[in-house]
């Protein structure tokens, strides 16, 4: 019989495996999908899609309103726990959708943009949609069903993006954008029920949600400024007459291509690490022990690729998606640097959870999103790019509390946060820096970005092989199946 240890190590190395390829996958098709699309529509098809994101961020969290972390955290769950959660889920949705169509004619005065009328109503349907496949989606995460999730969201890619690429070619614009984020949605939540035995039944009780809530109702409140956090963009561009729908566009691509960098990283961390850190949340030694070896191999994969975008993100953007997007590369330029520390703020909050202290990533969220506002509102007359390096510079700093926070929890000292990370972050910056003025004086753009990428790439291998980098040699024995004796 293999031991509990074992039986952790398989599921972290395992949840990692699928986490990283589907992840890198996924990130590929949104590429290679969003560049056919970017090349047929231009920013201002983008920007009315973009003034709804924050709408349909916050829509997501109520939706969801943190049942998924709840089931997970819960030691036993059982038939009913699930089918309260969906039939909430469902009636919930169905309530948001019909205010939010009430609300339409707000969201055109806001944004002066007479279109979002019927496109709101109509790309809202999705959260209906979302609703049907949340508690399938809570199993599949408790289970640590992370290859199935992948499949999922694979298929979900390649079905909706190439009908919004189909309907965009036709002459659909924005319209072909809204009906690709609903089919996402129909598709990931078709695929999470193959994937999951459990079925509802009508005979339903309500009671469960009252300790699910008293666990949950903390992460919906914080994913909601998470999410404002990550949206308030969108809003503060497009409700400030100095800014129009092209601004919001060239935002909207941008932070589309930070996140298919960041995801990579940070959708492998938070697919496993949630269930494994609740897993070992009575021994806080292996906790800080997993805790720590995973902050390591995410800072050993986040830096160099995130940096890395934000070194060639002008030629990228011009090669894939032509000069019309330029704009959108230099704020991909900035967004990118947050991008890369955007996985350890989540292997942060991944730990708080896990701890039940759920009530401190509340409110450390709250206070978080607060300020950013206040920080971009006074920013706002000075540009773009002001507001986002700010936002950038002040995300990165609040690190600082959040490793206060765990530290509490876990003994994990400043010193040993800034060990596991200062390595790769500053050997990173060194390479990319390098890798910039090495090939300054080049004028061929194509040569210019294959120069770029493999002379970071290079010294950055390079460089960990010379100091022994523990977690290159890992990542290798485990990609050549040579990792059944490595210890967690």
């Amino acid at each position: 019989m293999s031991s509990p240890g074992g039986n952790l190590k398989s599921a972290v190395a395992k949840g990692f495996l699928w986490g990283g390829m589907s992840n890198a996958l996924c990130q590929l098709l949104n590429l290679f999908l969003g560049i056919y699309l970017a090349r047929i529509l231009g920013p201002d098809d983008y920007g009315p899609v973009g003034m709804l994101a924050i709408f349909s961020a916050i829509a997501g969290s109520l939706q969801d309103s943190g049942f998924v972390a709840a089931l997970a955290n819960r030691k036993e769950v059982t038939h009913k726990d699930y089918n309260a959660v969906f039939w909430f889920n469902v009636l919930i949705s169905v309530a948001m959708y019909v205010i939010l169509f009430a609300s339409a004619p707000l969201l055109v005065d806001f944004f002066n943009e007479p279109s979002l009328l019927w496109l709101s109503r109509y790309i809202f349907i999705g959260f209906v949609v979302a609703g049907f496949g949340i508690a399938p989606s809570a199993y599949l995460f408790r289970e640590l069903k992370v290859k199935e999730r992948s499949v999922a969201t694979i298929l979900s890619i390649i079905v909706s993006g190439t009908v919004g690429i189909a309907l965009a070619m036709n002459g659909y614009s924005y319209w072909g954008i809204a009906t690709q984020s609903i089919l996402y949605v129909l598709v990931r939540s078709a695929v999470y029920w193959w994937f999951t035995p459990w079925r509802p039944s009508f005979r339903v009780t309500f009671a469960p949600l009252r300790y699910l809530f008293a666990f949950s109702y903390r992460l919906l409140v914080t994913n909601i400024f998470l999410r404002v956090n990550w949206n308030i963009f969108s809003v503060i561009l497009g409700g400030n007459r100095s800014y129009s729908a092209t601004d919001v566009g060239n935002y909207t691509k941008a932070a589309e291509w930070m996140s298919m960098g960041s995801e990579v990283v940070n959708g492998m961390v938070n697919g496993i690490a949630q269930p494994v850190f609740a897993r070992v949340a009575d021994d806080d030694g292996r906790q800080l022990h997993i805790f720590r070896k995973m902050l390591r191999f995410t800072a050993f994969v986040s830096f160099p690729l995130l940096l890395g975008l934000s070194l060639v993100a002008p030629e990228i953007i011009v090669i894939a998606i032509t000069d019309k997007w330029l704009e959108s590369a230099y704020m991909l330029r900035i967004l990118a640097v947050w991008g890369a520390f955007m996985p350890i703020q989540s292997m942060f909050t991944n730990l708080l959870i896990s701890r039940g202290r759920s009530v401190v990533f509340m409110w450390g969220t709250i206070v978080q999103g607060l300020l950013v506002l206040m920080l971009l509102v006074g920013l706002a007359p000075l540009g773009i790019n002001t507001m986002l390096a700010a936002y950038v510079i002040f995300n990165v700093l609040w690190l600082f509390v959040w490793r206060y926070y765990a530290g509490k929890e876990v003994s994990l000292t400043l010193t040993m946060f800034l060990r596991d990370l200062l390595p790769f972050a500053s050997l990173s910056a060194v390479v990319m820096f390098s890798a910039y003025w090495l090939t300054v004086s080049i004028d061929n753009i194509y040569m210019l970005l294959f120069a770029r990428i493999a002379i970071a790439a290079l010294l950055y291998i390079l460089l960990l092989a010379l100091f022994r980098c523990k977690e290159l040699y890992e990542a290798a024995r485990f990609l050549l199946h040579k990792n059944e004796n490595q210890r967690l």
